[in-house]
């Protein structure tokens, strides 16, 4: 990367200047939180004068350490297999009721299905554009990251997204597809 600082800049052209600036940005793997037990989620649903029920309950012990950023289909394919019957209105419902209590984070990263993350403090992501699995990043330095062209926009937060190839898609152990199963990654 070049920095202006030294006044030249090697990818100046004619009427337009285009500089990369150098940024120092370190990337710590870090998880802050898991969601809630199953049993303290029951609690704050019923505190919430939620209605409690065995599907949603299901779904509580699936969230439970998962750490894989899943997708409502995701966590409907893995509840359809130990309660057949239960609806994907219903995980839906029940992911969006988990948010709306702060329980878990919905982030729609690089595209694709939005996917709940129980990790509900300020953080960053890497998404393997092959596979499509996700994990938590922090970023330090983003107070010093500047940007050109706002005019007059409010930043009111940041989120970083790196992507790339995770460990095993970048060993060519995946092929060439999402052949592996992210929950098996990170």
């Amino acid at each position: 990367m070049y920095a202006e600082a030294a006044g030249s800049c090697p990818f100046a052209h004619s009427s337009r200047k285009v500089c990369l600036h150098v940024l120092q940005i370190g990337v710590v793997v870090t998880y802050v939180r898991d969601v809630r037990s199953p049993a303290e989620l029951a609690e704050a649903f019923r505190s919430n004068g939620l209605k409690l029920t065995p599907q949603r309950q299901l779904l509580f012990q699936l969230l439970d350490g998962n750490q894989r950023h899943p997708t409502a289909d995701e966590l409907f394919a893995e509840a359809s297999a130990r309660m057949p019957g239960i609806s994907l209105r219903t995980v839906y419902q029940t992911l969006n009721d988990l948010v709306a209590m702060g329980e878990l984070s919905s982030h729609t990263l690089g595209g694709g299905a939005t996917r709940f993350d129980p990790n509900t403090s300020e953080h960053h992501h890497l998404v393997c554009t092959r596979c499509r699995s996700a994990r938590d990043v922090a970023v330090s330095n983003l107070d010093a990251l500047q940007f050109v062209g706002g005019d007059g926009f409010r930043i009111e937060r940041t989120t970083v997204v790196f992507d790339g190839l995770c460990a095993e898609c970048a060993e060519g152990r995946a092929g060439d597809g999402p052949t592996h199963n992210p929950q098996d990654l990170h």
